[in-house]
């Protein structure tokens, strides 16, 4: 197997001393990034373009892996936004000072070296980065092969400002996207200090099982919406349109509509801004006795729930009471995004409370949930497990804390 050792060791050795970079050096490293990448996007659109040729168009995954002159523009601002954030280290999470005269300050701390392996996302490269400088972590990307010009493209950027600005690029790598290098990466025990897997579910389920390195699960959405009895309509039609096609390649996408039983003569209305997007339904007995005929739906099957479509299907699951949509979500949902449309403060309350999911939302769309959006920058992935980080994983997630004791000469007995 190729050896990546001499890559890991100098990662975690030039990582050390991240935390010492002062707030205005990471401000206008990051400031220069945004520039740079826009400035050099004829560069960056052409090498993400030789990925895009090698992918079909009807995949799924080829709206992650494109880019546009617009989606760097993007990219820039979010890098521009995680520069003027607070940093999150050496913060005071607690003091005390003990009977015995020594004093305790609880501070955070980066978390060390952080390994991300992900699909086809470029825009990952950039972000990852972002807030990985700006938490004074070092990192080992490991990209899909299906974005490698991409990636590489957009690395040579970022080591360009940081050689720029006087800061080691080796703190910064990116692995060869083949799996040797996966394998390698989820065994460095002594080099890396968290893996962060960002894609499908088979990815997030093959690092899970075969990592020798902690892992903090990111990324795979299993999506609902529920339409209660009492749920205002246009809203509803609002917000289902606009979970499910803004970004369907995306995980806080809608997977599965459920609806309740009496708000059944609704639904081809409440639908039809999704058949004329495209989108292909697959709809439960009771949901496709109502509906009109139509070429993109058909009958559900058990298959069709708890599935990440990652693209325009929907699935429609009936029922007749809150329970039992708080039992099909609790069944089915990857605990990533869930939704309720209802008019029902007590419904609400009981959705938000009962459902077990990092966001939880009611009357809003599951697009929100975004670091960005949720006026935390750039983020590293929406966490959906409780060890740790849970959402969207920004700055103040890449930190742990260590406790800091000043004394005097004091002795324990």
């Amino acid at each position: 197997m190729t050896d990546y050792t001499d890559i890991f060791q100098s990662v975690k050795k030039k990582s050390r001393k991240l935390i010492a970079i002062s707030e205005e050096q990471i401000q206008k490293v990051l400031t220069d990034l945004a520039e740079v990448a826009v400035m050099k996007a004829d560069f960056i659109l052409a090498e993400n373009k030789k990925d895009l040729e090698r992918m079909d168009q009807d995949n799924p995954m080829y709206d992650r892996l494109l880019l546009t002159p617009a989606r760097l523009e993007g990219i820039a601002e979010e890098i521009r936004q995680v520069s003027l954030l607070p940093s999150p280290l050496h913060l005071k999470l607690e003091e005390k000072l003990l009977p015995n005269g020594l004093y305790l300050e609880k501070v955070t701390v980066p978390l060390g070296v952080l390994g991300i392996i992900y699909e086809a996302r470029p825009n990952v490269t950039f972000d990852v980065f972002s807030i990985a400088l700006k938490s004074g972590n070092g990192l080992i990307l490991k990209g899909g092969s299906d974005a490698d010009y991409s990636n590489r493209a957009i690395i040579s950027v970022i080591h360009e400002v940081l050689e720029k600005n006087g800061i080691p690029t080796e703190a910064f790598q990116l692995l060869p996207a083949d799996r040797k290098a996966t394998k390698a990466l989820l065994e460095a025990v002594d080099y890396v200090d968290v893996i962060i897997p960002r894609g499908s579910q088979g990815l997030i389920n093959f690092v899970r099982e075969h990592a020798k390195v902690p892992v903090i699960e990111t990324g795979a959405g299993i999506v609902h919406t529920y339409v209660d009895e009492t749920a205002d309509l246009d809203k509803a039609k609002a917000i289902i349109h606009n979970a499910k096609t803004r970004r369907p390649s995306v995980c806080n996408s809608l997977d599965c509509l459920i609806i309740h039983q009496s708000q059944l003569k609704n639904l081809n209305e409440l639908i039809q801004p999704l058949l004329e997007g495209g989108v292909k339904i697959y709809a439960d007995e009771q949901a496709f006795s109502n509906l009109e005929e139509h070429e993109l739906i058909q009958k559900a099957m058990p298959e069709h729930f708890g599935t990440e479509f990652l693209s325009l299907q929907l699935a429609i699951k009936t029922v007749d009471s809150l329970e039992e949509a708080i039992a099909h979500i609790s069944t089915f949902s990857s605990k990533h995004s869930e939704a309720i449309v209802s008019e029902s403060q007590e419904n609400i309350r009981r959705f938000l409370l009962e459902v077990d999911a990092a966001a939880v939302y009611a009357n809003a769309s599951t697009a929100f949930t975004d670091g960005a959006q949720f006026g935390l920058g750039a983020e590293i992935g929406i966490s959906t497990q409780k060890l740790h980080a849970r959402g969207p994983m920004a700055l103040r997630e890449l930190t742990s804390y260590k406790w800091v004791i000043r004394g005097n000469g004091q002795v324990r007995n």
